[in-house]
């Protein structure tokens, strides 16, 4: 014991030494320094007052704070900075009102991006939206984004249970597509009274017909299953067939936006079945090849301490290699990321350790920048008259009648009680973040233009409110 207690004094002793020759280096440095003359590349000239005048190399304190708050003398980085500040505390404050009136906090970090575009922030203070997000900053803040949601769509991807999907293969799927088949078929329908008003100029009718479409039919996974989960129904039959039907139509939805994307980037018809064909071939070589080789690599390296960091950067390296497959074969880079996480293995400890690692920094950092990058293009005051506010309302109606109905119809088809078949559809009708993915998509590929892309908006975000109410009209589950 007096032999540690010698070695601890001699290490503080090393330490205080340390320091002292530290700051004497330091003093001696700043006190020879203090000595020396800077280059003198022009002849001060006194002013008219006797005095100096000012080098241009050393502005006035008033110089310095009026080009803090002058836009064009910001740093890229400094724009990003501060950005990153506001966006994260807002949405979390946002987040921490919703969980309080009893929605998930992602609807309240989605309100915030919202909040803080052109709609609100924009709108009351301009000054302050062109100080926060100028237009030369925004293409940073979309390209961080969409590495987030491309993360986020692989943790998405891993939460897809194939094996459950087997078990209830045959009501799932029945539900599922009634609840895409449905809503896809009425979002078609009704572009055909807005496509000659709300397309984008020079458009095409097929690509626009077919977005519209898939867009009514989206169901958000993880939305669905953080609204189950907060209202304890995680152990009923309703919650693991929402799942499982939630599931299905994500995969099912997402593989025909992937043709929908084809056909919007492709002049022509030969071009379409190319970008196709590659697709299926990537899907299967992923399915039938890489899954096999992940389960046995992963699942033999996960547990040991030693290799779970490069695990974590491989399995990072494989969702980002896996969005450029798919973004350079002329589909979107989200559907790489999610494709990604499908084939991961099933296991649900290795399951657990990618999402602690990944998710908590994708839900805490980058997802919100996703969220106030649709906000900026989310201006709803193009909805400037009744008009404008009739279609819109429109366009909720049909997505509420085509995936709550469908699914409800369907389920009570597969001989599910009223109630239930009513709340599955009702769990069916949420689409929060992953439908803003999507009309994303949409909009960067020039199918959208701004008006719609509101309108689908506020759907969104209108049928994802509507899902606790809808529960606690039929008495299912009970809010946290």
């Amino acid at each position: 014991m007096a032999s540690l207690n010698r070695s601890r004094t001699t290490n503080y002793s090393y330490y205080l030494v340390m320091l002292a020759i530290f700051f004497a280096g330091i003093w001696l440095i700043l006190a020879s320094g203090s000595k020396l003359s800077s280059p003198q590349n022009e002849v001060i000239q006194p002013s008219a007052s006797g005095r100096p005048a000012e080098s241009r190399a050393a502005p006035s304190t008033q110089t310095q704070i009026s080009r803090f708050f002058r836009l064009e003398d910001r740093s890229a980085l400094s724009i990003l900075l501060l950005q990153l500040i506001v966006i994260i505390v807002v949405a979390k404050l946002f987040a921490a009102v919703f969980r309080r009136i009893g929605q998930p906090p992602v609807m309240g970090e989605m309100v915030a991006g919202i909040t803080l575009g052109p709609s609100v922030l924009g709108f009351i203070a301009p000054q302050v939206t062109s100080f926060l997000f100028p237009a030369t900053s925004l293409g940073t803040l979309g390209l961080l984004s969409q590495v987030g949601v491309v993360l986020f769509m692989f943790i998405v991807g891993m939460e897809v249970d194939l094996e459950h999907l087997r078990e209830k293969a045959s009501s799932a799927i029945l539900v599922s597509h009634a609840s895409i088949v449905v809503p896809f078929l009425l979002g078609a329908a009704l572009s055909l009274t807005l496509f000659a008003t709300l397309a984008t100029p020079n458009s095409r009718f097929t690509p626009f017909a077919l977005f519209m479409g898939i867009a009514m039919s989206i169901t958000a996974f993880p939305v669905l299953a953080r609204i189950i989960r907060d209202r304890q129904l995680t152990q009923s039959p309703l919650a693991n067939t929402a799942l499982a039907c939630a599931a299905v139509d994500d995969v099912s939805a997402w593989c025909i936006l992937a043709i929908v994307v084809a056909t919007a980037k492709s002049m022509g018809l030969v071009g379409a079945l190319i970008t196709i064909g590659l697709t299926a071939v990537f899907i299967l070589v992923m399915l039938l090849l890489v899954k096999p080789q992940l389960e046995r690599l992963i699942s033999s390296r996960i547990s040991d301490a030693k290799y779970s960091r490069r695990v974590l950067a491989s399995a990072l390296a494989f969702a980002l290699a896996s969005a450029w497959v798919t973004e350079t074969i002329g589909i979107h880079a989200l559907f790489g990321g999610f494709l990604a996480g499908l084939v991961m293995p099933s296991d649900r400890k290795i399951q657990t350790f990618f999402e602690e690692k990944i998710e908590v920094v994708t839900s805490t950092f980058l997802l919100p920048l996703f969220f106030v990058f649709t906000g900026l293009r989310t201006k709803v005051t193009l909805l400037n008259d009744r008009w404008s506010w009739m279609v819109c309302i429109a366009i909720i109606v049909v997505a509420i009648v085509g995936k709550l109905g469908g699914s409800m119809l369907m389920a009570r088809w597969t001989k599910m009680s009223w109630r239930d078949s009513f709340g599955l559809g009702a769990l069916m009708n949420t689409r929060g973040l992953i439908e803003l993915v999507v009309l994303n998509i949409g909009y960067d590929l020039g199918i959208l233009s701004d008006r719609i892309f509101v309108m689908m908006v506020i759907m969104a975000l209108t049928t994802t409110f509507m899902t606790g109410p809808l529960l606690s009209l039929v008495g299912i589950g009970k809010a946290k």
